[in-house]
Formats: C-alpha cells, structure tokens, sequence
C-alpha cells in the first residue's frame, strides 16, 4: 500500500486569545494516499473549510501537524513552501469571486506558470492545453470571465489549479454555488480528471450525496471535530455515529419508506467559543447520558479500518423521530 501523500494529526486552530477562543478546528487526524479522495462533510460551523485551508497553509495552525510526503509543513516557514505550493493546489467555491474579472482568461490560467517558471516559451499553448483538458476551447483563452456561465468559470479554476501539476487538490464546495443541471457535469468532470492525473483531493461539501459519489473515503465533521470516518460505503450504508445517522436521514435521497432522523437535529449547532463539555453532539443527540457530559469520546474502532466518537456501545441504526 502507497504511504500517503498527506498526513493531518492532531489539527487545532482557534481564532482569537484570552480565555474564550473560537475553536474552530480540535485535534484533527486523517491520511489521503496518492491518487485517493477524502471527502470532509457537516453543517455550516463544522470546520470544513478551516481544515482545507490549513491544510494549505492558508491559515496557520494552532497546534498539531500537517506532513506532505513525510515533511512536516505546519510550521515551516514561508520560504520554504514555494515547492509544496506546487504540489497542492484549491478550487474555490464561488468560480466567480475566486477569478480576476480584469484579466483574460490566458492571464488567470497563466499566471500560476509563471509564478512556478513553467511553460517558458509556450505559455499560450499550455494555457490552451489546460483550456481543453478542462473542456473549453482553446479559442476562450482570450475572453473576460464574465462571458462564461457559472459552469464554465468553474472549469477555468480547475485549469488554473491544474496548470502547475499538482498532486493534491483541495477542492472547498466546488459545485455547491452551481445549477443542478451543471453539478452533475462538474462532478463527472472532477472524476474524470482525477482517474487520468492520478490526483488526491480532499474533497469538502455539506452534500453526503456528492460526498458519497466522489470519495473513497469519508469523515464527518461537528464542532471542529471527526465524529466518524471510514470508507464512503461504511458511513452511508452502516453509520455507526448518531449524527451521521441524522445527516443520513436528512439527504434527499433517504429512503421514503424508513422511519425518519431528520427531527432529531433539533436546534442549532453550537458555538465554538463555548462548545458543550464531553461530547459536543450531545446536546442534540437523542441517546446522550449523563456521562456523555463528562468524557471526550476518542474516536473507537468500527471495523473496515474505519472509527467514530461514541461512548456508547449500542446505538440504533434506525429510530422513528420524536
């Protein structure tokens, strides 16, 4: 088996100082191997997107560490991130905010060539190579983006993340602000790409749908922290976690005739600068304990090589809701 690519342990970011940060981020720990895709998925406020980006290094940890093939990024200095920039690459969610509207598209694509002293003396024609790899014309390397359709800016930030080769794409919602009828392409797009580039991607999204047809892997993220993670057949077909149940239970393509979840999401996520003691789910977990106020459940074995946060040793796969 390949050793991975990128190896996350022990992740922590909090915003803020003094006695009540916002922790965003809590002890963190996965690995994507070459080629593999980890999708991260959970409701607004779970942390999907700080974990992206300090996998990046666009947001510098608080404590934990972050290895890409074997060397230990967290806290090296910005000198020497220049190669690992190279090596791993994001597409942003909205495909209109994250583009330049005053530059062509050549410039967009372009400029991560040149940053990287790729393609001198080709640069149009590696720019129109990325264009069609992607599925636009080579022509539309002169156009403005405003002259394409949500779909297609999406497609111009995968040339763009493409252009220097990486070998790992954080990918943070990257259909979610499109059309339905262009998601689907998208995603076979993304799929696609990744067979033939052989690309890891950490792959971030509310969707469970989508998170289940484009990864490998899953882990389902509360309050900053991994609730459960396992293989994308063991989380949506044999959850082991209350909340990925709920979040199961929620999607659109839950089973009509099986007793219902949904309910029992009741309120609100909680804040990060207070978070519950123990487990933070348990405030709207329908089995809590008193227990489960006292202790941190660490993430326990489920078979499979997968694991999820539960003190508890018998949880029903399905409740009809209250």
């Amino acid at each position: 088996m390949n050793a991975p690519l990128l190896e996350v342990e022990g992740l922590t970011k909090h915003f803020g100082s003094g006695p009540a940060p916002v922790r965003a981020v809590e002890g963190v720990s996965f690995a994507i191997r070459p080629g593999e895709v980890l999708g991260l998925v959970g409701e607004s406020g779970s942390g999907k997107s700080t974990i992206g980006r300090l996998v990046l290094r666009l947001l510098e940890p608080t404590a934990g560490a972050i290895r890409f093939a074997g060397e230990d990024i967290a806290r090296a200095p910005e000198r020497r991130l220049k190669p690992f920039r190279r090596r791993a690459q994001m597409v942003f969610q909205d495909p209109y905010a994250s583009l330049n509207p005053r530059l062509r598209v050549r410039d967009i694509v372009g400029e991560a060539l040149d940053a990287h002293s790729l393609a001198r003396g080709r640069r149009r024609e590696r720019v129109g190579e990325l264009l069609e790899l992607v599925g636009l014309p080579a022509a539309h390397m002169t156009r403005f983006p405003h002259e394409f359709s949500g779909g297609q800016r999406q497609r111009i930030g995968l040339a763009r993340a493409l252009a220097v080769e990486p070998e790992l794409i954080v990918a943070d919602e990257p259909v979610s602000a499109l059309d339905v009828s262009v998601q689907a392409q998208a995603l076979n797009l993304m799929q696609d790409l990744r067979a033939r580039l052989n690309l890891a991607m950490l792959f971030i999204s509310h969707d469970l749908d989508v998170v289940e047809l484009m990864c490998d892997r899953i882990a389902v993220l509360y309050l900053g922290r991994v609730m459960e993670i396992g293989t994308a057949e063991q989380v949506t077909q044999r959850p082991r976690h209350p909340y990925t149940q709920a979040l199961l239970a929620a999607s659109p393509k839950a089973d009509p005739d099986a007793p219902k979840l949904t309910r029992l999401l009741k309120g609100d996520i909680p804040s990060p600068i207070a978070p519950p003691s123990g487990c933070v789910f348990r405030t709207r977990c329908p089995y809590a304990t008193p227990a489960c106020a006292e202790v941190i459940p660490p993430l326990r074995d489920s078979g499979e090589g997968g694991a999820y946060a539960c003190i508890l040793d018998s949880i029903p796969e399905r409740t009809e809701a209250a």
